[in-house]
């Protein structure tokens, strides 16, 4: 299921004010259910474009339509959403 722009917007409200902690992450689960949620280092996307630059982490959509992933910009197309922390864990 695509998300809606309203959509977008409570995930840059949900992720601004949280970053990627346990309870955001839980808002998440409950506000999006049955879209993936993954947690990785900024490191870890390469050359890929973010769809976001939040404060902590930079958000990218997923389309997981297809048996592969792939990321994109398009909310339309969007299953799931990648969360890449900046900087060092802590």
């Amino acid at each position: 299921m695509p998300f809606t722009d309203i959509e977008i917007q409570e995930l840059e409200t949900l992720f601004v004010a949280g970053g990627d902690d346990a309870q955001a992450v839980a808002d998440y689960r409950r506000r999006f259910p049955g879209r993936t949620l993954t947690r990785c280092e900024e490191s870890d996307m390469g050359p890929e474009e973010p769809f976001r630059q939040l404060a902590a982490l930079n958000l990218y959509l997923v389309d997981g339509r297809n048996h592969c992933w792939r990321i994109t910009r398009d909310p339309g197309s969007a299953t799931g959403v990648v969360l890449a922390r900046l900087g060092s864990p802590a």
